[in-house]
C-alpha cells in the first residue's frame, strides 16, 4: 500500500502535460496563433474593420489572446489534475507539487520580465524566439523522469526559435507547428 501512496503523491501524475491537456494546449497554442495572425494582417488591411483601430487597442487585444491562451492552458492542467486525483482518492496539492508549482512560476515570471525588456527595448522581432527558447526550457526543467518525450517538444521549440531567430516573418509557422506537436504529443500519449 505504501508504494501505491508514493506512486500518487507527486507531481507527475498531479500536474502533467499529456494526454488531452496536452492536446488543448496544442489548440490553445495553434489557435492562438491563428487569432493573432488575423488580428494583424486585419491591422494591415485597409478595408478590414480592424485596419480603423488604434494600435493601443491592437495591442489590448493581441495581449487578451496571450492571456487567454496561457490562462486556458493552465487551468486545463489544474483541472485534469484535480480529476486524476479525485479518482484515484489523494491530495493535489502535496509537497512536490506545491515546488513544481513555485518553480513554474518563478519561471513563468522570468519569461514574462524578459518578454517586457524585449518590448520595451523595442526588439520586436526577437519576442517568438525568445518565447520559444524559454518555453522549451521551461519544458526541460518541468520535466520528470517517467515522461521523456516532452524533451522532444523541448528541442522542438528551441529549433523553431532558431528558424524565427533567422527568419523573423516564420514566427506564424514555427507556434502552429509547436502547438500541432503537442496535439500529437497529447495523442500518442493518450
Amino acid at each position: 500500500m505504501s508504494k501505491y501512496k508514493y506512486l500518487h503523491d507527486n507531481s507527475y501524475v498531479n500536474l502533467v502535460l499529456k494526454g488531452f491537456t496536452s492536446i488543448i494546449t496544442g489548440f490553445c497554442i495553434w489557435g492562438g496563433a491563428y487569432l493573432i495572425k488575423g488580428v494583424l494582417n486585419g491591422f494591415l488591411i485597409d478595408d478590414s474593420p480592424l485596419g480603423m483601430l488604434s494600435l493601443e487597442i491592437i495591442e489590448i487585444f493581441l495581449l487578451g489572446i496571450l492571456l487567454f491562451v496561457f490562462i486556458f492552458s493552465n487551468i486545463t492542467i489544474i483541472i485534469a489534475g484535480r480529476k486524476v486525483a479525485k479518482k484515484d482518492r489523494f491530495k493535489l496539492w502535496n509537497t512536490k507539487t506545491k515546488n513544481i508549482a513555485f518553480k513554474y512560476l518563478l519561471i513563468l515570471t522570468l519569461i514574462f520580465i524578459i518578454l517586457n525588456l524585449l518590448i520595451n527595448a523595442g526588439l520586436i522581432n526577437y519576442l517568438t524566439p525568445a518565447l520559444l527558447i524559454q518555453y522549451g526550457l521551461l519544458l526541460y526543467l518541468l520535466k520528470n523522469k517517467g515522461r521523456k518525450q516532452i524533451l522532444i517538444i523541448s528541442g522542438l521549440a528551441v529549433f523553431l526559435a532558431l528558424i524565427c531567430f533567422l527568419i523573423p516573418s516564420y514566427w506564424y509557422s514555427s507556434v502552429s507547428i509547436l502547438g500541432i506537436a503537442h496535439i500529437a504529443y497529447g495523442v500518442v500519449v493518450k
